[in-house]
């Protein structure tokens, strides 16, 4: 009975901490899934020669859209867990569908995609009294993947050398640091999918429109799975709203 007192009460404790240690915003909007235990992600640096396990497989048609407009398109692109080193995240997130990657501060942010970067934010502007949305993401990175989708990380304490909007990446590639700058109370990775709409400046779908954990799932075993088809079928229904729609 003391055995599983024990486990039920760390397993408490991780629930806890992975709900009070994310991005600002408000209490979380729980669902039942609650976060793998942290285990070592290595990552696929540059210049390695490695690629997970059917690396090609599994992408998404292009469903008839088009990159030029903001719609995901017909690319291919490989794909990465975006973390070099231990970290945990769970399957939900506060307001809107988005992953905090629960990780200590300094280890390696890769990027997620190959693809081409849209979006840097190199000083941290946000501030609680203010409290602006476009900033709360702190230091930040989005990336337009070859597949026509868009990647967007934030929290960051440093942006890596080299990265400025129009630089290409490789999946597996060093961008930035972990950190808690913007509006995060702990370490970790904000991360979003969304369409890429506008490209910049539209933080509201930037930020991320559907569950990312279902991918994240994916490239941390090693296996290739793209958000195309999700986002598509996303933008189809909802277009590229011009404000947002759930604050914050």
């Amino acid at each position: 009975m003391s055995a599983l007192r024990v486990s039920l009460a760390a397993g408490l404790a991780l629930v806890v901490a992975l709900g009070t240690a994310g991005c600002g915003g408000g209490d979380d909007a729980g669902t039942a899934d609650q976060a793998p235990v942290a285990q070592e992600s290595q990552g696929r640096q540059v210049g390695d020669g490695s690629a997970p396990p059917g690396a090609n497989a599994g992408l998404a048609p292009s469903n008839g859209g088009n990159a030029a407009s903001g719609a995901p398109g017909a690319g291919t692109a490989k794909h990465a867990f975006p973390l070099q080193g231990k970290g945990s995240y769970s399957h939900d997130h506060h307001d809107y569908p988005a992953s905090d990657i629960i990780a200590n501060c300094g280890l390696n942010a890769l990027s997620p995609v190959d693809g081409t970067v849209l979006e840097v934010t190199k000083v941290d502007t946000w501030t609680a009294k203010v409290n602006e949305g476009s900033s709360r993401g702190g230091l930040s990175v989005s990336i337009l993947g070859n597949d026509g989708a868009r990647y967007y990380m934030s929290h960051f304490s440093s942006i890596n050398d080299g990265i400025e909007a129009g630089t290409k990446v490789q999946a597996g590639q060093p961008v930035a640091k972990v950190g808690r700058t913007g509006d995060a109370s702990a370490c970790h990775i904000h991360f979003g999918l969304s369409p890429a709409c506008a490209k910049t400046g539209d933080w509201w779908t930037r930020r991320g429109v559907i569950w990312p954990w279902s991918y994240l799932d994916a490239w941390k075993a090693g296996k290739e799975k793209s958000p195309v088809a999700e986002l598509d079928a996303w933008q189809k229904k909802n277009g590229c709203p011009d404000k947002a729609t759930v604050d914050p």
